[in-house]
Parts: structure tokens; C-alpha cells; sequence
């Protein structure tokens, strides 16, 4: 296992040769997610199977206090929205409909510290994450809530203050998408935590905004998780677990070689206790966020970046 863990620092830090896309998020491709609002609001009305524990698309659909109407029940209504004394009366069931709420402040908290330069299919983590953001942001301005940012590169964190205009919104992306080509060769002397950027948003929210850590969470350290649970307890708070197909399933059997500033290791996959603990590795890594999640309110979510972006923020 100390042999294991010593590989995965390889993996999880060395960018692979993926030729010209994949490698960064062009502001195109940033714009180019507000095409897939409209694919996830039609998800809205429709019952989906997914292997997530989270639901991002409730995000987006908070329910506010004011009474709109009363109709019949209808198959996939909140059983606790039932209007009983209406029930009772009509002899048939009948459900309270309320009034969404709008203009919250939603915030992505987008992680592209160096652990998230690493893929192995498609694209960079980091792009990835990148893609992430702009499609919530866009989800955000269609439902009119005010969108924010932070973006943590490992040295700097910059805030977007929440606003609902695609002005502001151009800047964001126009950032990130700079941001994510400055990683591939930015160099961290001293590096800044990623729990400073969860407390540096945390201290500029206001209560019950809604909140999208996008990460790979690789370095989930006890002052990481104390942080979060701090977050949670003000904001709705979403994990957006990002990882690579290489983090979940083992390279094909053989010899590889893997280097790192200078340092090289090779090593045999071929053994089936390897692959066994290669995928145990990895597999413990995730359930210990999703464990940590669940104790503390936050909604959790798988992102794998070999699979279309859009088809995996359905609901459950």
C-alpha cells in the first residue's frame, strides 16, 4: 500500500500529452456551456437513474414561502406539500404549489490548484472544473439568481462578488479561462491552503446561498473538512467531486513509467492484487468525502471528466 500511495503522487501531479484541447479552458468553451441550461431544465420534469448522492438541479429550483395556487396532485409531487384539509374535502388528493424563489446568490468555489492539472482522457481536471463553473453560472443568470465566484489556483484566490448580468459573467469566465492555461506552468513557492479560500468565502455570504465546491479533493485534511463544516452550517453546500477514469480504474496490465521533478519510478500492473488495491486506493478516497458529506449536510457529487459534463449533473 506505502508503494501504492507513492505512485498516485505521480499520477496526481503530472500533466499527460493530450495535444491541443483538453489541456485548457478556452473562453469558447466557457461560453459554449449555456447551451446545456436548457438540456438540464427539461431534466427538471423528468424522473432520472443516477449513481450520485447529490442533486444539483434542486439548486436551482428553491421553494419560496408564498402560496401560488392549489391543484391536484400530480405523480412526482413533495408528499409533504399535500393540502390535507382540501383532501379530505374533495375526496381526492390535492397538493400547495409555491412560488420559487429567486434572486439568490449562487457561488461556485473553483479549485485549480496543481492537483487538478492531471488527465488522462479529454481533458485536464482543471478544464473540467473550468466547465463546471461556467455551466453553473449560466444556470444561475436563466433563473435569474446572482452568480459569484472564487477561484483558488494554489497561490491566489480571486472573488467575484454575486450579480446577475452577463457582463460580470464574461469577466468570470474571461479569468478562468486565463487562469487555466497560467496553471500548466505556474510554480508554487508558497503555496496557499485550500481551506483559507473556504473561510475567505465563507466570511463574504450571506446565510442560505448556495454553494459549489468544485475540487478534486485530494488534499482533504482535517483543517479542510473543519472548514467545510463551518460553510455548510450557513450556505447549502454542494461537493463536486472531479476526478479522472485513471482514478477510479488502474492502467492497462504492463510496465509504465511514471516521472515527477526529476524522479522516475516504474512499475507492473499486471498483478491482480495490484489492480484490487489500485481500485480500493482510489475508491476509499471518494467514500471518505462522501461519508464526511453526508454527516454534515452537503450534497454530494461524482464528476468523472471522460464523461459528457452536462449528462452528469441530472438529478437524482
Amino acid at each position: 500500500m506505502k508503494r501504492l500511495k507513492h505512485i498516485t503522487k505521480f499520477f496526481t501531479s503530472v500533466a499527460p500529452e493530450l495535444g491541443g484541447g483538453g489541456l485548457f479552458a478556452s473562453l469558447e468553451e466557457l461560453i459554449e456551456q449555456r447551451q446545456y441550461v436548457a438540456y438540464l431544465r427539461k431534466l427538471s420534469q423528468v424522473k432520472t437513474l443516477s449513481h450520485m448522492a447529490g442533486d444539483v438541479k434542486s439548486a436551482f429550483k428553491g421553494r419560496g414561502m408564498e402560496l401560488e395556487e392549489i391543484r391536484s396532485y400530480a405523480y412526482g409531487d413533495d408528499v409533504r406539500d399535500m393540502d390535507w384539509r382540501v383532501t379530505a374535502r374533495k375526496g381526492q388528493p390535492f397538493t400547495k404549489l409555491y412560488a420559487e424563489e429567486r434572486d439568490r446568490e449562487i457561488y461556485a468555489l473553483l479549485d485549480l490548484s496543481s492537483s487538478m492539472v492531471f488527465g488522462t482522457k479529454n481533458e485536464l481536471k482543471s478544464v473540467a472544473a473550468a466547465k463546471i463553473a461556467a455551466l453553473l453560472g449560466w444556470m444561475s443568470l436563466e433563473n435569474k439568481d446572482r452568480f459569484g465566484c472564487l477561484v483558488f489556483d494554489g497561490a491566489d484566490n480571486l472573488f467575484f462578488k454575486p450579480q446577475n448580468n452577463k457582463a460580470n459573467m464574461m469577466v468570470i469566465l474571461k479569468k478562468i479561462s486565463a487562469l487555466s492555461k497560467e496553471i500548466l506552468t505556474l510554480k508554487n513557492s508558497q503555496p496557499i491552503l485550500k481551506e483559507k479560500a473556504v473561510q475567505l468565502l465563507e466570511s463574504n455570504i450571506k446565510s442560505q446561498a448556495v454553494v459549489f465546491v468544485i475540487s478534486d479533493f485530494s488534499d482533504f485534511n482535517e483543517d479542510f473538512r473543519r472548514a467545510l463544516a463551518t460553510l455548510a452550517k450557513k450556505a447549502r453546500v454542494y461537493a463536486l467531486n472531479v476526478f479522472d477514469v485513471l482514478e477510479e480504474m488502474p492502467p492497462l496490465p504492463g510496465e509504465y513509467m511514471a516521472e515527477n521533478s526529476g524522479e522516475r519510478l516504474v512499475f507492473d500492473t499486471k498483478s491482480k492484487y495490484f489492480q484490487k488495491e489500485y481500485k480500493a486506493y482510489f475508491k476509499d478516497k471518494r467514500a471518505k468525502v462522501s461519508d464526511f458529506c453526508q454527516r454534515f449536510g452537503i450534497r454530494y457529487v461524482e464528476i468523472r471528466t471522460d464523461i459528457p459534463l452536462h449528462q452528469q449533473l441530472k438529478i437524482s
